[in-house]
């Protein structure tokens, strides 16, 4: 999944749930696949990621922060968002962070490697991967509304992912469908 253009399809699965002309977080957004899913689709978009040339790529499409958010300071402080996504990216330290960036009637998208991946591929570092409903504790406080974990075929890999919404009214003029 790295290094193409194509959304995540439980990104696109649950793009209906982020309200219209929300803007959108993408934390640790790589080439931005997700920035022009969300942008193509009328949302502005704030991308971070630590890499400046990525991010360079993005320029016109959404607005970039370069910041190393594992050994620097968190770049957003005390911003929401109508959606947070996040994929093929974990550092559990940012959990509460990631969480806090969701505004009431926001919603949040991640979905990365889980344990058994070390069987097919890369990842395979424990660090690197989930473990069992380990998504579901760390966004406990906010309201799942789908979970998923297991296996994937193409490519081959084991995930965890997670849709899940702030309580509260949708920040925007639209409500989330289910």
């Amino acid at each position: 999944m790295h290094g193409t253009l194509n959304p995540s399809p439980w990104i696109v699965r649950w793009t209906h749930l982020v309200p219209a002309g929300g803007e959108v977080l993408d934390l640790a957004c790589g080439g931005g696949r997700h920035v022009r899913w969300f942008a193509e689709r009328g949302h502005a978009v704030t991308a971070v990621d630590r890499d400046g040339a990525a991010l360079d790529t993005l320029g016109g499409i959404a607005r970039t922060v370069e910041a190393d958010i594992e050994n620097g300071p968190w770049p957003l402080p005390g911003r929401q968002f109508a959606a947070v996504i996040v994929t093929n990216y974990l550092w559990r330290p940012l959990f509460g962070q990631i969480a806090a960036c969701v505004a009431p009637g926001g919603v949040l998208l991640h979905e990365t490697f889980a344990q058994g991946n070390e069987t097919v591929g890369k990842p395979s570092r424990a660090d690197f991967l989930l473990a069992p409903g380990e998504l579901l504790r760390a966004y406990g406080e906010l309201r799942t509304v789908a979970f998923e974990d297991g296996f994937l075929d193409e490519p081959p890999r084991f995930v965890q992912r997670i849709a899940a919404v702030r309580p509260g009214p949708a920040p925007g003029p639209a409500r989330y469908p289910l």
